[in-house]
């Protein structure tokens, strides 16, 4: 057998063991922490080292302790998770609201300081974002809205918007000029060109921006912890989580329970957006 073959033949297997190895080490965390959130902390007691729970063995009674009220010996997570599900959605739909006249703006018009412009929206993430906390927390304390979701939902727009732009205004920038010159031409308006042309072009991008805006208001602890710590009726579910992880008397199945409920809307999101994403990559590929 010559060295070629035999290079060839070890680096198929070498791909695949390379390939099961990474898939292990992404997915093991994740089904230790689901296992967990089913199987009752006296079981796990038993056995802390246990893999494969016997089905006999698992329960939903850590979900229905951690979704119950507080009032009702539960960890009020089903509110922690509406609370969070209304600023994320508040804050995508109003970031694109933005975003979008914005980012095209930035790439159509040609203005004096375009450039710079355009820099600075990378430069604003070059600062932590705890600088712009204190002034943020005196300033809506001073209007009224600080222990508020309106007030969570600004302070996520501020810290979305900026990125938004650039992702949306690099795509914009590979959409031929030709297109809506065609379409002005045509008697369309730049706002009908914007609407009926580049929008659509530009659909796989934008949805993978509002799932970006999504994650990031779904997932955001440091503000959600500064602006509502002491309103425990509008916690998110990462602050409600963060509680969980600091409580001595909770048990650690729960915890995972509350990591799954973090967890799962993201996944569950993306599984539906992913769609409209491929879609949007491959319509217009070929013309009848």
């Amino acid at each position: 057998m010559r060295r070629l073959q035999v290079e060839q033949r070890a680096f198929a297997v070498l791909r695949w063991l390379t390939i099961a190895a990474l898939v292990v080490v992404t997915l093991f965390p994740f089904y230790y922490m689901l296992m967990m959130s089913f199987v009752p902390i006296q079981e796990l007691l038993r056995n802390p080292g246990m893999l494969f729970p016997a089905t006999a063995n698992l329960t939903l009674g850590t979900y229905q302790d951690v979704l119950r009220p507080l009032d009702e010996g539960g960890q009020g997570f089903a509110g922690f998770m509406l609370n969070s599900f209304v600023a994320a959605t508040a804050t995508t739909i109003l970031t694109l609201l933005i975003v979008i006249p914005g980012a095209y703006a930035v790439s159509r018009l040609r203005f004096r300081g375009r450039r710079q412009v355009s820099a600075l929206f990378l430069v604003v993430y070059l600062f932590p974002a705890i600088i712009i906390a204190i002034p943020l927390f005196v300033g809506f304390s001073a209007l009224g809205i600080r222990q508020s979701l309106i007030g969570l939902v600004l302070v996520y727009i501020a810290l979305t918007v900026p990125v938004s732009i650039y992702l949306l205004r690099s795509y914009f920038d590979t959409i031929p000029m030709s297109i809506e010159e065609s379409a002005r031409i045509d008697g369309a308006s730049r706002v009908q060109t914007m609407w009926h042309i580049t929008i659509p072009l530009a659909r796989p991008t934008i949805l993978s921006t509002a799932l970006y805006i999504w994650m990031i208001a779904w997932n955001e602890f440091l503000f959600a912890l500064l602006f509502l710590v002491a309103e425990r009726d509008l916690w998110t579910v990462s602050l409600g989580l963060s509680q969980l992880a600091d409580g001595i008397e909770v048990a650690k199945t729960t915890l995972m329970a509350g990591s799954v409920l973090l967890t799962v809307p993201v996944v569950v999101l993306y599984a539906i957006a992913e769609r409209g994403l491929t879609e949007g990559l491959t319509s217009g590929a070929e013309k009848g």
